[in-house]
């Protein structure tokens, strides 16, 4: 999982005291601040700045450009200087993975197509989780197309897996011990797992001809944080 794995470091440079107070600095200011402005403020060599500053950005947590600090250019003007500012990428890690804000984006696009249409937002809802699902695998599955169920659903299985499902096997099925909109299905079972089920279907939909089956499993069993949907390699029975 290549963004959990980025939060993770962009989290863990926060850990060191001196980048945290060169962070907190940057991201304090209304504009870009030097390597100089950075030193001065926080009371550190300037080298020591410059590493620093450099570390935060290569982990994701700054972005910088140049400019000359004089105001002036042409000839005589010194050379630009380099600027940091904070990273306009969010940053956040939860344990296990949870989608909350795919979550929230699906249902305002639902509400604001269905306040426009007239259609039901579950309706709206429904199809835009499911073309969400499907543009995760969509490509994958041009550049590779399954050749059989087996491989349809191996490849279902890595696309969830890196979205945070945690797939597991067992008696011929697959399981997903995560659910990334977990709280949501603790209150809102119905609208989660509908959600949920639409996603997945996109994914195994995308692997036609050899789309794998789909269903919904309410019980969760011993763990409740599991997800409601179950897979297993394309048949006949209904999805």
């Amino acid at each position: 999982m290549a963004n959990l794995d980025r939060d993770i470091t962009g989290i863990g440079a926060l850990a060191d005291p001196v980048r945290r107070e060169l962070y907190r600095f940057v991201a304090a200011q209304p504009a870009p601040v030097s390597r100089d402005e950075a030193a001065d403020a926080t009371g550190m060599a300037r080298h020591q700045a410059k590493f620093h500053l450099d570390r935060l950005q290569a982990d994701g947590l700054l972005q910088s450009d140049y400019a000359r600090t004089t105001g002036r250019s042409g000839p005589g003007a010194g050379r630009p200087s380099k600027r940091y500012r904070r990273s306009s990428d969010q940053i956040a890690v939860s344990l296990p993975p949870r989608e909350y804000e795919l979550a929230g984006r699906l249902m305002a696009d639902a509400i604001a197509e269905s306040a426009r249409t007239g259609t039901p937002a579950s309706d709206v809802l429904g199809r835009l989780a499911h073309d969400h699902g499907h543009d995760l695998v969509a490509a994958l599955a041009e550049e590779r197309p399954p050749t059989d169920a087996a491989t349809a659903l191996a490849l279902a299985t890595a696309v969830l897996s890196d979205h945070g499902y945690e797939p597991r096997e067992a008696d011929g099925e697959v399981y997903l011990a995560n659910c990334p909109f977990h709280t949501l299905a603790r209150t809102q079972t119905q609208l989660a797992c509908a959600m949920n089920h639409a996603l997945i279907r996109g994914v195994a939909d995308a692997l036609a001809p050899h789309c794998p089956r789909t269903r919904l499993d309410p019980d969760s069993g011993p763990d409740p944080s599991r997800c409601c949907v179950v897979l297993s390699a394309g048949g006949t029975a209904p999805r």
